[in-house]
């Protein structure tokens, strides 16, 4: 599913123009990628977690030359479904 097939849906869904529902899906996009920005979780109930966790630095090796290499650190965006939409993607 793409951006474009989330924008039909709530179109269709609210009874909305499709210029509405681009700013509404841009909106809640563009908030959920600033807040994700600034490091902060983002708990949808009944959906899911994303979470930003940061990677520590590290040894590693270059798999082509076999050299050590140090990677670097960073931050990660991790997601965790909820038990309500683990059940209805596989229902008992």
């Amino acid at each position: 599913m793409t951006k474009a097939d989330i924008v039909e849906r709530v179109a269709e869904k609210c009874d909305i123009t499709k210029k509405e529902a681009i700013d509404m899906v841009e909106s809640v996009f563009s908030i959920l990628k600033n807040t994700l920005e600034d490091g902060e979780d983002i708990k949808i109930s009944g959906f899911g977690k994303f979470e930003v966790k940061t990677k520590r630095a590290r040894k590693g090796r270059n798999p082509q030359t076999g050299e050590s290499i140090v990677i670097e650190a960073r931050r990660i965006l991790t997601f965790k479904p909820s038990t309500i939409l683990k059940s209805s993607i596989n229902p008992q």
